[in-house]
């Protein structure tokens, strides 16, 4: 729903569905210590999200985290000079330097713990990986997130309230472009 209202709206969309495509999350070797990989998928998502206006990223809470899978897509495709860098004195310590371009990012969460539960036990981790740990240090600051839970309880007509929910929030961060 979310690509075919973006590309309704006149949006270029690259999609990925990261298990379908078999995109390996594991750092190792050389492209733990540099910069470059020798992985096509992971030079075509660093190609992608250098480019990207806006990003939007769907996934389950899983165990106050994204699955593994986008958490090694972060640590492969985020990387220093993709998405961040340091001032050229600095060691890597300091505040980094976001590169990324996207003027806005939507996460998109599920999830079966109640937001009390979360919120007073948990502190929403999702919240704090995203909007500052992840978007902020590549420079979105334009950050939005929506969980919708609980979805084992869930009704059809609340996942098809959920649905609506996600169109209206992409069609407001990313109206309809002039073609």
């Amino acid at each position: 729903m979310t690509v075919s209202t973006l590309k309704e709206s006149g949006h270029e969309v690259s999609f990925h569905d990261l298990c379908a495509e078999g995109f390996d999350p594991i750092l190792m070797g050389e492209e733990l210590v540099s910069d470059r990989s020798d992985d096509e998928l992971v030079q075509i998502h660093w190609n992608e999200i250098k480019e990207a206006d806006g990003i939007v990223i769907i996934h389950p809470n899983w165990w106050g985290q994204p699955p593994a899978i986008l958490k090694g897509w972060v640590d492969r495709v985020l990387r220093e000079n993709v998405a961040y860098r340091f001032p050229e004195d600095d060691d890597g310590s300091g505040l980094p330097i976001g590169l990324l371009k996207a003027r806005v990012a939507l996460v998109f969460n599920t999830s079966n713990t109640p937001e009390e539960r979360e919120n007073t036990v948990f502190g929403d981790p999702l919240e704090r990986i995203w909007k500052d740990c992840i978007f902020d240090f590549c420079g979105v600051s334009n950050f939005h997130r929506r969980m919708f839970r609980t979805i084992a309880g869930s009704t059809s007509e609340q996942r098809q309230a959920w649905l609506d929910e996600v169109m209206d929030m992409v069609c407001e961060h990313f109206p309809g472009k002039e073609r």
